[in-house]
Order: structure tokens, then C-alpha cells, then sequence
């Protein structure tokens, strides 16, 4: 993912905590904070310590990565999204994973509407 398209800086992660929307299950929380002023999406990944080792939380981080690349097109707005990844994630494969933020997505009504059948477009 580009550097463009990701959210790096303390302030940046505290100011969607504070003003912007969350919304959440059993895997993932997600914050949201629409800025109108942004061409596109950004994203900041959080996995705490208590998920697992460094090994594990760097895999989460690149499946959550991987499927935003793949979503990219069908995002609605322009914003900055903030994901959480809470304990159930540590045993999750990339389908699993990218299934829960869809339906997340999908939920608050971030994502264009579209069927997905084993992670592909129909």
C-alpha cells in the first residue's frame, strides 16, 4: 500500500479517536473520520501486543493491507479509517479477515454494494 494511503502520525490516529465514528465486532473496531478535503481513503492499523508476537502481528497487519488494496476502487468516501484488531484476529486466515471488514464496510455503508462469493466480485 502507498505511503498515500496510510495514516502514520500519533495525532493524526487521536484526532479520529476523538471526532470520529466507531463501529465494531467481534474481530475488528474501526473508527472513521470523513475529511472532504482528502482525494482518497487513508488507513492506520493498530494490533496490540496481547494479540500475539511480532510474527502475528505483522501478518494481521499485511492481510488487513492486502485487503484494502483489493477493495480500494469500492470505497464510497474519502476519509481516514482506523482499524483495531481485537484477539479472535491471531487465528484468522486472510479470508476470514478480509469477510469481517467487508462486512464492516459494508455495514456502515462505506463500500459500494456487491456480492462476495470466496473473496471474489460477482
Amino acid at each position: 500500500m502507498k505511503k498515500q494511503f496510510r495514516i502514520k502520525k500519533n495525532k493524526e490516529f487521536q484526532l479520529a479517536f476523538r471526532e470520529g465514528k466507531s463501529f465494531a465486532n467481534r474481530q475488528l473496531v474501526i473508527y472513521y473520520l470523513e475529511k472532504t478535503e482528502q482525494a482518497h481513503f487513508r488507513i492506520g492499523l493498530s494490533v496490540g501486543k496481547k494479540i500475539g508476537n511480532a510474527v502475528v502481528r505483522n501478518r494481521i497487519k499485511r492481510y488487513l493491507r492486502k485487503a484494502f488494496q483489493e477493495l480500494e476502487a469500492d470505497i464510497l468516501r474519502p476519509a481516514d479509517i482506523v482499524i483495531i484488531a481485537r484477539n479472535p484476529t491471531n487465528k484468522m486466515g486472510y479470508e476470514e479477515i478480509k469477510k469481517s471488514l467487508i462486512h464492516l464496510l459494508n455495514r456502515e455503508r462505506l463500500l459500494r454494494r456487491r456480492t462476495v462469493r470466496q473473496g471474489n466480485k460477482v
